[in-house]
């Protein structure tokens, strides 16, 4: 069998502030999106940009890091792995979304990379939260059920 690989970096800025929340059992969770920019030279040799919004879940210590000291502008550069997860809404449509799951965030300076600054906070080290992790938060225990007060109207999936 091939292997497979599923990490992802991405560099942008908070589209808004990130929202913190705690599940039941007391884990932390803060989601936020990061507008992620490509540049690139049309056919016609017209100069263009492409925005993609993409979605960032962030767990534990580093969520309320994130909640702490992330908002809205905040250039950022993320660490982590894509997951996607569907649902079924109030309305009974079936709802899917993919999403970016950080193990590391960075938090850049204004000036961005080019201006070599990056502002790194230390964190503990916390293992990787994986589905073979006992108690893990992301452990496959069927479908994850979010409902849509707790969507904001710009998160809503298309389809």
């Amino acid at each position: 069998m091939a292997a497979s690989l599923n990490r992802v970096f991405l560099i942008g800025n908070l589209t808004r502030d990130p929202e913190l929340r705690y599940l039941p059992s007391g884990q932390a969770v803060t989601n936020f999106t990061v507008a992620v920019n490509r540049n690139y030279v049309s056919n016609t040799g017209e100069k263009k940009e492409d925005t993609s919004f993409i979605r960032v879940v962030v767990w534990a210590r580093r969520a309320e890091v994130c909640n702490e000291y992330l908002r809205k502008g905040s250039p950022v550069f993320v660490e982590g792995r894509l997951q996607s997860r569907s649902w079924e809404a109030q309305d009974g449509t079936k709802r899917s979304t993919l999403e970016v799951v950080a193990n590391n965030v960075q938090f850049l300076s204004r000036g961005g990379v080019r201006g070599g600054e990056v502002e790194t906070i230390q964190l503990p080290e916390e293992p990787i939260a994986s589905e073979e992790t006992p108690g893990s938060p992301l452990k496959k225990e069927g479908p994850v059920e979010i409902s849509k007060e707790e969507l904001s109207p710009d998160e809503e999936v298309p389809f």
